[in-house]
C-alpha cells in the first residue's frame, strides 16, 4: 500500500525555464567586454626620430609642384625642375580652389609628356586634419602618388 501512495504524490514536471546557465555566459561575455574595452581606446604616444634623409632621385622629364599649406589653412604651391620651398608661384584659401589648380596642372603637364611629382609641405601648427584633406584633394586631382617634406633637425 505504501508503494500505491507513493505513486499518487509524485511531482508535477516544471514548467520553468532554468537561467543559471544564461546567466553563466552572460559573466563571461562581461569578463571579456571588461578586459578588451580599455584596450580599444588606448592610443601610443610616438616620438618620432629626426633623421637626415638623402635627396630623391630627379627624372628629367618630371615636374615637381611643391605645395604648402601655412598655419592658416591657406595653400601655396610653386611648379619647377626640383623641390623648392622658398618661391610661391600661387595659393589659394580654400581646399577646393587648391585642387581645381593642381587639376589643371596635372593636366597641362600630361599634355605636354610631362609627369608631376607632388610633396606636400605642412607647418608644424596646422593639424592633421587639414593635410589629410589636401592629401585626399589630391587624389580627386588625379595625384597618385604624394611626398611629404620634412626639415632636417
Amino acid at each position: 500500500m505504501a508503494l500505491i501512495a507513493r505513486a499518487r504524490h509524485k511531482r508535477k514536471p516544471v514548467a520553468e525555464m532554468n537561467v543559471v546557465p544564461y546567466i553563466d555566459v552572460m559573466l563571461v561575455l562581461l569578463v571579456i567586454f571588461m578586459v578588451t574595452a580599455p584596450m580599444l581606446n588606448q592610443g601610443v604616444k610616438v616620438d618620432l626620430p629626426k633623421v637626415s634623409s638623402e635627396a630623391l632621385p630627379q627624372d628629367n622629364n618630371t615636374q615637381v609642384l611643391t605645395i604648402s599649406i601655412k598655419a592658416d589653412k591657406t595653400y601655396y604651391w610653386n611648379l619647377g625642375s626640383e623641390v623648392d620651398t622658398e618661391k610661391q608661384q600661387d595659393r589659394a584659401m580654400t581646399l577646393p580652389q587648391m585642387t581645381d589648380a593642381v587639376t589643371k596642372i596635372i593636366r597641362v603637364g600630361n599634355e605636354g609628356g610631362k609627369r608631376t611629382q607632388v610633396f606636400i609641405r605642412g607647418d608644424k601648427s596646422v593639424d592633421y586634419g587639414a593635410v589629410m584633406g589636401a592629401m585626399g584633394g589630391l587624389q580627386k586631382a588625379g595625384v597618385g602618388n604624394v611626398g611629404l617634406i620634412t626639415e632636417a633637425p
